[in-house]
C-alpha cells in the first residue's frame, strides 16, 4: 500500500474517531445540563414461589433495555438480607426515553409475564447530581 493510502486511510478513521467522541460528550453534556440524568429506582418484592421465573423476565427485559436509545444502565440487585427484594436502577437520558422504554415489546413483554409475581412496587424517579464510576 502507498504511503498516500495510509495516510488517507488513517486520516479517515482519526476523524471518524474524533466525530464519535465528540458525538459521545456532546451527549453527555446536554443530559447533563438539563438537570442531570433521569433515574429510576424500583424496589420490588417478589413472590418466593416465582422468584426463578421472575429472575429469568427481569434479566431479559435488562438486556433488551440497555440497546434502546436513551437507556444507559438497567442493573438489576437482589437484597442480601431478603433474596426476594429486588432493586433495579435504571439511568435514562430523561424521561421520555423512560416512557419509550415502557412502549416497547420487550418492556410489555415483561410487565404481562411478572404482573402476578410482585407483592409489591416502590418505584422512585429521580434526577441525577453526580454520577462515579471506575472505568473498568
Amino acid at each position: 500500500m502507498s504511503k498516500t493510502i495510509r495516510a488517507v486511510s488513517f486520516a479517515g478513521a482519526l476523524a471518524l474517531a474524533a466525530a464519535a467522541l465528540l458525538q459521545l460528550s456532546t451527549r453527555d453534556a446536554a443530559a447533563q445540563s438539563g438537570g442531570g440524568l433521569f433515574v429510576n429506582a424500583v424496589f420490588l418484592e417478589i413472590n418466593p414461589a416465582d422468584m426463578p421465573k421472575y429472575m429469568e423476565a427481569i434479566k431479559e427485559n435488562g438486556a433488551a433495555s440497555v440497546k434502546e436509545p436513551g437507556c444507559r444502565t438497567f442493573n438489576i440487585h437482589v437484597s442480601a438480607k431478603d433474596p426476594n427484594q429486588v432493586f433495579l436502577y435504571e439511568v435514562y437520558d430523561n424521561a421520555a426515553a423512560l416512557d419509550s422504554h415502557r412502549q416497547t415489546a420487550h418492556f410489555k413483554k415483561y410487565a404481562a409475564t411478572t404482573k402476578d409475581m410482585v407483592v409489591k412496587r416502590d418505584p422512585r424517579p429521580m434526577t441525577s447530581v453526580a454520577l462515579n464510576s471506575k472505568a473498568r
